[in-house]
């Protein structure tokens, strides 16, 4: 495994990182969840996320329970606050109510003292940006969050971030976790860019495509047995992938891996890992064979031809 910096912050993260989603408990269940974290943390992944609305809270006990027997300084611990978590007026957003509150019920569910990176996991537009900082800036000054990151924040919001903090002398933003893939490339347009010029790392999400880019999906209308088209309570974001034209280019990308003799998956997660601002790419793994699998992406290095071909071939967001 390969680590690197979280943009210009000091703490190093491995290429490939570990996410629990809210399958971790529900859709996962409980043991093989624990066997997956075991294998990723055997393989040296020491970066795990999670969120406190994935499965409302039940994909951090389950995280912070296979975690526990490990020693806490060996691994990041992100989680993430915005979304609802009750239907009170006050369950949600980026509030200073909401922020503290939350950060206690993470750390509880967790089991930990501190957790390294706590993201704003949406942008509120209804809380001045800057109650939201100064709550985060206050959790770590008591030493309850390492570093504050955002997800899926615009470039002119994580610009008005970074003056705020500057003007109020807090702690600035160190982590965008946006979405990224050959499918979907459209944070390349500005939001790398920005983040760049302030030192912000990048961890992206859905680096496969929700599978996607694994290779498993060769037709429209023929799934495999137990994959995420076929559950319900998974695949609302993986439907809009399936036309013809995007499986079209999945298979030539299973032709360019076979050509190099790795897989898909790690074709693609090179790929995200080719631009030196991704710090890390997060994976769903529902085993601990897909993990053994991905984290032969980190140190890939991809010909010129090949990025050129990618290039050409996947132009589109999806």
């Amino acid at each position: 495994m390969k680590y690197r910096k979280l943009g210009r912050a000091g703490v190093k993260v491995s290429e490939i990182s570990l996410g629990s989603y809210f399958s971790y408990g529900s859709v996962v269940e409980k043991e093989t969840a624990f066997k997956t974290i075991d294998k990723a943390y055997e393989l040296g992944v020491n970066f795990f996320d999670s969120a406190n609305v994935y499965d409302f809270g039940v994909a951090e006990q389950v995280l912070g329970e296979a975690l526990a027997k490990y020693d806490r300084s060996s691994y990041v611990l992100a989680t993430k606050v915005f979304f609802p978590m009750g239907d009170k007026p006050n369950d949600r957003g980026l509030s200073r109510k909401h922020i503290m509150e939350q950060a206690e019920g993470s750390l509880k569910r967790l089991n930990t003292d501190y957790l390294d990176i706590y993201y704003c996991h949406r942008f509120d537009t209804e809380t001045p940006l800057e109650e939201s900082l100064r709550a985060l800036d206050d959790l770590m000054r008591q030493g309850k969050i390492m570093y504050v990151g955002v997800s899926e924040w615009t470039s002119a919001q994580i610009e008005k971030a970074i003056r705020i903090a500057d003007h109020y002398l807090l702690d600035r933003i160190v982590v965008n976790q946006p979405q990224y893939s050959l499918l979907n490339r459209i944070v390349e347009n500005d939001v790398f860019a920005t983040s760049e010029a302030y030192g912000i790392g990048q961890v992206v999400f859905q680096p496969i495509a929700q599978g996607v880019l694994s290779g498993k999906y060769r037709s429209i209308h023929d799934f495999p047995t137990g994959s995420r088209i076929t559950n319900d309570k998974i695949n609302m974001h993986i439907k809009r992938y399936f036309r013809q034209e995007t499986i079209d280019k999945v298979l030539k990308l299973i032709e360019m891996a076979d050509g190099l003799g790795i897989t898909t998956a790690q074709l693609a997660l090179a790929w995200v890992l080719r631009k030196e601002i991704v710090s890390s790419a997060l994976i769903g793994a529902s085993s601990p064979k897909q993990i053994e699998e991905n984290v032969k992406a980190s140190g890939v290095k991809l010909p010129a031809d090949i990025l050129a071909e990618l290039d050409e071939l996947f132009t589109e967001t999806i």
